[in-house]
């Protein structure tokens, strides 16, 4: 893959070595991200409220705002901004201004979020609440060494799927995912997932052309892709971390579909083939 002339907006807090951090009025935010940990991400409640306890009250730093000087800051960067690039012109053909995420915030440990305090072991995860992305960039070597997800489009997707829950935020499909149900094979929280992901790959299918040739992604790298969808899908975790596959308690998606939708997207490269809220089979 090919990225490092690709523009970069700067659209990025790096809050990387700035330590813990509390939560802005505790409470109400600590319950809301222990929420979104755990219907989108499967962590027990009580590990998320207890962190955030053990850190309320600590001041958040200074936050570095702007261009980032090394190359896995410059990655997210270039990444986030051809998302955008990519989403600008779909929003306009219906005539929408496309409002990129506010920033993508890069940390490590724990950080303040407007849904809580978001912490490291939650992976990669976008809050509704500020429409901030969130990344511990450690994730990348836990993506590769316990995934076995390799290759930098491997980590595209994964920035690409989250960008894909802002989208998701501006057009009204995460209040619809409410209201079908937090776990199933067939749950709302299913459906948001995967759209995320058939979302990553219309992200893929126009990165090249909407970047005038400074992102070149290959064959090999869609295979990368396909790799790390699988490689997170609700049955494959299941049958590696307890040794069974309970479909009751799906979250995300089985690797099949995770895989499947996200062709779909990068094939046809179009958002409106992306709606598993009707789709009959998922």
């Amino acid at each position: 893959m090919e990225w490092r002339g690709a523009r970069r907006s700067g659209n990025i807090e790096d809050r990387r070595g700035m330590g813990r951090v509390g939560i802005a009025g505790g409470g109400i935010g600590a319950v809301v991200l222990a929420a979104i940990g755990y219907f989108v991400f499967g962590i027990d409640p009580q590990t998320t409220m207890q962190v955030t306890e053990h850190l309320q009250g600590q001041t958040q730093q200074e936050v570095a705002e702007g261009q980032v000087k090394d190359p896995n800051g410059q990655f997210v960067d270039a990444i986030e901004t051809s998302n955008t690039a990519v989403w600008g012109p779909i929003f306009a053909k219906q005539g929408v201004q496309y409002a990129p995420p506010e920033s993508v915030v890069i940390y490590d440990n724990a950080t303040r979020t407007g849904c809580g305090t978001g912490q490291s072991a939650m992976g990669p995860f976008y809050c509704p609440a500020d429409r901030k992305v969130y990344l511990d960039l450690t994730f990348w070597n836990e993506l590769e060494s316990k995934y076995g997800a390799k290759g930098e489009f491997a980590r595209a997707y994964v920035i690409s799927h989250e960008v894909g829950h802002h989208v998701q935020t501006l057009l009204g499909a995460s209040q619809e995912a409410r209201r079908m149900g937090a776990q199933g094979a067939e749950s709302g929280a299913v459906r948001l997932e995967l759209q995320a992901d058939c979302y990553a790959g219309v992200w893929a299918s126009h990165a090249g052309e909407t970047s005038n040739g400074q992102i070149v992604i290959r064959p090999g790298d869609i295979e990368d892709g396909l790799g790390a969808a699988a490689a997170v899908g609700d049955d494959t975790i299941q049958s590696r971390t307890q040794g069974r596959v309970v479909p009751d308690s799906f979250t995300h998606g089985t690797s099949e579909q995770r895989m499947r939708w996200f062709t779909r997207g990068y094939e046809r490269g179009e958002p409106s083939v992306c709606d598993t809220f009707s789709a009959s089979r998922l």
